[in-house]
C-alpha cells in the first residue's frame, strides 16, 4: 500500500532532496543538483519566488521506504502573465509502479482542482532559470546538473495517467572547432559587428571584477527571455539570489558581457567547465568535502555547459550573438575545451538554434512539459 505525505519537517525535505541519489544509484547518466540550493528552494525565507507562489511536496511511502516523490507549485505571476490557471509539478521521481505514479500525481491534481485551476503542467521550477523537461531523448547521455534525469518508463506512466505534449526543449553536442580558418572566421564577423553597432566588450581580469554587473546580466535576461515559455519576470530579490549562485560559476575566459557606448549591458553569454562528475562524486553536496572536486573541474576540464546566452531584443538581428561565441570559442580554446553541451532550447527558438548551425553539432537529447486538462 501506497502512502503519500506531505513534507513539513526539514527531515523530511532533506530525505525528499536525496531521494535521486538513491533511486539513481545504479545510473551512471544521473548527475544530481546542488543539494544546498534544492533544500533553501522549499525554504519560504530564502525563495523569494514565495512572494507570488505556493508550493508543496510530497513523499510517497511503502511503510519505511521511500518510492516516490513530486512537488507542486502554484506560480500566481505565470498564471496572470500567460491568461492560464494551471498548476506546476516539479521534481518528480518513482519507482516503476503505476500504484506509486497515480497516487503522487493524483495528490498534485486533487491540490489543483482545490486551488481552482483546470490544468496541470510541468516539470516546472518557481522560474525559467531552475530545472525544467523531463527527459524523453538521451537516456544513454550524462545529465546536467541543471536539468532532470529520469528513467525512460516516465513517458509510459505519464501517457498513462492523460498527459500530453506541451512543449519540448533540445540539447546540443557542439564539437569545438581546430581549425585556425574557423577562428578567423569568427574574429572578423565579431570585429565587424562591434564595430558596426559602437559595441565593446567588458574585460575583467577576476571572477570579482564581475560582480558589480551580475545586476544587469540578470535585468537584461528578464527583457531577452519575456516571450518564451512559462517565464516570469525576475524580482530584485530574485536577481540578488540568482546573482549569487552564478557568481562563482563565472571564468573571464568563458564569460562575454558586450556593452554600448553608454556601458549599458546589451549581450552575454555565460559558460563553465562541466561540474556534472565532481557532483555525481559529492552526491551533489559542495560542503563540507564536494568544493575540491569542484575546484578541480574548474581548472581541468575537456567539457563545457553553455548557462545562459542573451541578447537585447533591438539587436537579435544584428549579429550581436557572434561576439559572445568568439569570445567564448578562444576561451576554450585556451582551456583545452573539446566539446560543450547547450543546454535546454525551446525546439521553436529558431534564433537561438539557428546559432549553432555552423558548427559540428549532434542533438543528443530532448526533454519534455507535459500538461493535463483536469477541469
Amino acid at each position: 500500500m501506497v502512502t503519500v505525505v506531505e513534507v513539513t519537517t526539514k527531515a523530511q525535505l532533506r530525505r525528499f532532496v536525496d531521494y535521486p541519489n538513491e533511486l539513481y544509484k545504479d545510473v551512471p547518466q544521473f548527475v544530481p543538483a546542488t543539494y544546498d540550493d534544492d533544500m533553501s528552494d522549499w525554504d519560504r525565507k530564502k525563495n523569494p519566488a514565495f512572494a507570488y507562489c505556493e508550493a508543496r511536496c510530497w513523499l510517497a511511502m511503502r511503510g519505511e521506504e521511500i518510492v516516490g516523490r513530486i512537488g507542486a507549485i502554484l506560480s500566481r505571476k505565470a498564471n496572470e502573465k500567460w491568461g492560464t490557471r494551471r498548476l506546476r509539478f516539479t521534481q518528480v521521481d518513482f519507482i516503476d509502479d503505476a500504484e506509486v505514479s497515480d497516487a503522487l500525481f493524483a495528490t498534485v491534481e486533487t491540490w489543483a482542482k482545490e486551488l481552482g485551476c483546470d490544468e496541470v503542467h510541468g516539470p516546472l521550477g518557481f522560474t525559467d532559470l531552475d530545472r525544467e523537461g523531463m527527459l524523453v531523448e538521451g537516456f544513454d547521455r550524462q545529465s546536467c546538473f541543471f536539468t532532470y534525469y529520469n528513467h525512460p518508463y516516465y513517458l509510459t506512466h505519464l501517457t498513462r495517467l492523460g498527459y500530453v505534449k506541451d512543449v519540448d526543449w533540445i540539447e546540443n553536442l557542439i564539437t569545438i572547432p581546430t581549425d585556425p580558418a574557423v577562428y578567423a572566421k569568427w574574429d572578423k564577423l565579431a570585429n565587424y559587428v562591434l564595430k558596426r553597432n559602437n559595441l565593446h566588450i567588458f574585460n575583467a581580469r577576476t571572477r570579482l571584477s564581475y560582480i558589480p554587473i551580475l545586476k544587469k546580466f540578470f535585468e537584461l535576461v528578464n527583457v531577452a527571455y519575456a516571450p518564451l515559455y512559462g517565464t516570469v519576470e525576475l524580482s530584485n530579490e530574485q536577481i540578488s539570489r540568482y546573482a549569487a549562485k552564478f557568481a562563482p560559476l563565472v571564468n573571464p575566459n568563458l564569460t562575454c558581457f558586450v556593452m554600448d557606448k553608454d556601458e549599458n549591458l546589451v549581450a552575454l553569454g555565460v559558460a563553465a567547465p562541466s561540474i556534472a562528475k565532481a557532483l555525481k562524486k559529492s552526491r551533489g553536496r559542495i560542503f563540507p568535502f564536494g568544493w575540491a572536486g569542484l575546484l578541480h573541474a574548474f581548472v581541468k576540464n575537456d567539457t563545457l555547459d553553455l548557462l545562459l546566452i542573451a541578447v537585447r531584443p533591438d539587436l537579435q538581428s544584428k549579429g550581436v550573438n557572434a561576439i559572445v561565441i568568439n569570445k567564448i570559442l578562444h576561451g576554450c580554446k585556451k582551456m583545452g575545451i573539446v566539446r560543450a553541451e547547450t543546454g535546454p532550447t525551446l525546439e521553436l527558438n529558431a534564433k537561438v538554434l539557428a546559432q549553432w548551425k555552423t558548427f559540428d553539432i549532434e542533438q543528443h537529447k530532448r526533454r519534455r512539459c507535459f500538461k493535463k486538462q483536469i477541469g
